[in-house]
């Protein structure tokens, strides 16, 4: 099997080099013959490339520890699914499953492309896609082999970190690559676009739906990640502003921007340069991200094995950045408009704004997390930037999208007229000066909690009232009841309210961030047994201790009687395991969770008469971090969801 992976490995990157040639012939000698040939390899490149998927993933499940990488990563004690789920534990096999996964997105492209063979932009899309995939089988079978023999066979392999023995670790990197790979299809089209000089709408419209779907899964891994840095890592957060936390943030919020002025373009066909340079920066970024991952330049909770293959992915980095910058600029006369903003108070500046602040956040954080390398680069002194600097220049940008994201619904396209301002915003500002007030009176009068919570009050009812404006409109046309007339509005006019259920999503994360962050309350101490700590409404008893082995680990866990108000309200039993490969011991999370707050108990220390060392957090308002996270995916899902194809029609993209 280890020759067999090895050989298909091979294969794809031949077939990948054969399409390159075969596309880059039929378009000098303008023959269709070669381009066919063109797109037939890149079924064959996605062919071995999942073939050379299987082998790894066969080779993890029959433990074959002559394989390096196999050896790294697993052992016979770990549990089956988490030998699956190592495949892309290291780089090796990251890079493998980035290769299928381009691969067999770059198929579906070919086969949805198949009655446009002859249509002049479809053979650089292809060149595109077999390029980028080449750049990574490469990689693989020059630099990166996950094939690679150790000169001995081992009786047992190093086994799997075990931050990475979480449940998470099956969703959240394969959802963040991909985020990352999907963006690779609607760069191709733009750099086809650009080559042969076809700059309308075209490109964004076949390319929504992969933009909206890479940035859902990009959503789905941030979202994923912070839940499984808040089970794991047990320092009572979800978010640290760490390097490899800002290298999926920072494309998110690029794609965020991008499909926001996509939408301004179709509607008015305007802000087209803007856009290449967005979806250009969108797609570096991703590169980027995985050069910083894999690099091993900056230090990181989340390195499991950075190695030198960072060279390599600056250097591919950069020279799509600059071929992009070129393209734009060979393309700047054509993608120039007469068209342009009519006013500031219309809905184009509020997308125009919003891409303004997007873009200035996700730049603060790139200078963030590269200061380090500046630092040491100027002064020869590597000096870090912690999370006070990224909250301190953020805060104040999101607060102001967060009011952007309440006034886009109510301002009109091209020019708001003053009548219509004051009717659209006196609901949503009376009830937010309410909430404000309110919440003032309640005990909330810092700055920022109050202005969070002040905002979303105002977006949340702007929200609420579109969707029974919509409901109401729908029920006096139809006649149909409320309950009928709401589902079938969504389902009607989806790209428009999945995206209001976006920005709802939005809303109640900000709420769990603001709460979790501002109110958070922490208590730590040293515990023998029938004794207690108290935070906040909980005393926490201890009761007792107890160890044992399970597979590949041994636990000890303590049992603490939980009591909120005087009232017994269960038991919480925090633990401490030892892995068998592991050289430190970790700490497991023991949580209580609700709607109003969580109680996060973690047990750093043990002693020799198994007196205990406890940290407890309350994380107020923490869950709707989760619940507004699940809002956002759903939504992006109902805004791509297909039309239902109709008898003798098409199924084109609304």
């Amino acid at each position: 099997m280890v020759n067999f992976g090895n050989l298909s490995q091979v294969f794809a990157f031949i077939f990948s080099l054969a399409s390159m040639a075969f596309l880059l012939t039929g378009l000098m000698k303008n023959d269709m013959r070669f381009i066919e040939s063109g797109r037939r390899s890149l079924y064959g490149l996605a062919l071995f490339t999942t073939l050379a998927s299987i082998a790894l993933g066969y080779l993890f499940v029959t433990d074959n520890f002559q394989v390096e990488y196999v050896a790294s990563y697993s052992d016979r004690a770990l549990p089956m699914f988490y030998k699956v789920t190592a495949f892309w534990a290291g780089q090796k096999g990251s890079l493998l499953f980035w290769a299928w996964v381009l691969t067999i997105f770059t198929a579906i492209v070919v086969r949805n492309t198949r009655t446009d063979l002859k249509s002049r932009n479809t053979p650089y899309i292809y060149l595109v896609l077999a390029s980028t995939a080449s750049f990574f089988l490469l990689l693989l079978t020059s630099l990166s082999n996950p094939f690679a023999l150790l000169g001995f066979i081992p009786k047992d392999g190093q086994g799997l970190n075990p931050m990475l023995q979480n449940p998470g670790m099956i969703f959240h990197p394969p959802t963040l690559f991909l985020g990352y790979i999907g963006f690779t299809i609607p760069f191709a089209y733009a750099v086809s676009a650009m080559v042969i000089g076809k700059l309308d709408e075209t490109w964004l419209r076949k390319t929504r739906r992969w933009n909206v779907l890479s940035w859902v899964f990009l959503t789905i891994g941030i979202i994923l990640g912070g839940q499984w840095a808040y089970v794991e890592l047990g320092w009572g957060g979800y978010w640290a502003w760490d390097p490899v936390e800002n290298a999926s943030f920072i494309p998110w919020l690029i794609a965020t921007a991008f499909i926001h002025s996509a939408i301004i373009q179709e509607r008015r066909n305007i802000m087209k340069v803007w856009n290449m340079v967005l979806i250009v920066l969108t797609f570096v970024s991703c590169l980027f991200g995985t050069y910083l991952v894999r690099s091993g330049v900056l230090q990181s909770v989340h390195d499991f094995g950075a190695t030198g293959l960072g060279g390599y992915f600056l250097v591919f980095m950069i020279t799509i950045l600059l071929g992009g910058i070129y393209l734009i600029a060979e393309s700047y006369n054509d993608l120039r408009t007469k068209h342009s903003l009519e006013s500031y108070l219309s809905r184009e500046s509020t997308f125009l704004f919003n891409n303004v602040l997007f873009l200035a956040i996700a730049f603060s954080t790139l200078f963030g997390t590269i200061f380090p390398l500046i630092s040491e680069a100027v002064t020869g002194n590597k000096l870090t930037v912690s999370q006070p600097f990224f909250n301190q220049v953020n805060t104040p940008l999101f607060l102001i999208l967060l009011l952007l994201t309440g006034i886009c619904p109510l301002i009109g396209w091209r020019k708001a007229s003053a009548d219509n301002l004051r009717k659209n915003f006196l609901v949503p500002a009376l009830a937010a000066v309410i909430g404000a007030i309110a919440l003032f009176i309640a005990g909330i009068r810092e700055f920022y909690p109050l202005t969070a919570f002040s905002l979303s009050i105002f977006v949340i009812v702007t929200i609420f009232n579109e969707f029974r404006g919509g409901t109401m409109a729908r029920r006096k046309l139809t006649g149909e009841p409320v309950f009928t007339a709401f589902p079938r509005l969504l389902y009607k006019m989806r790209r428009r309210y999945g995206g209001y259920i976006v920005h709802l999503g939005v809303v109640i994360i900000v709420i769990g961030i603001t709460g979790s962050s501002a109110y958070k309350l922490e208590a730590q101490g040293t515990l023998f047994k029938g004794e207690s700590i108290k935070i906040g409404d909980y005393e926490l008893r201890y009761d007792d201790f107890r160890g044992y082995r399970d597979r590949n680990r041994d636990i000890y866990a303590a049992t603490l009687k939980v009591f909120k108000n005087g009232k017994p309200a269960g038991t919480i039993s925090p633990e401490r395991r030892y892995y068998i490969n592991a050289e430190k011991p970790t700490t497991e999370v023991s949580l209580r969770t609700g709607l109003i707050e969580d109680l996060y108990v973690t047990m750093p220390g043990i002693g020799e008469n198994e007196e205990i060392t406890l940290k407890v957090t309350v994380n107020p308002l923490l869950i709707w971090i989760w619940i507004g996270g699940f809002l956002m995916v759903a939504g992006g899902i109902i805004a791509i969801l297909p039309n239902r194809k109709k008898k003798g029609g098409s199924n084109e993209i609304d």
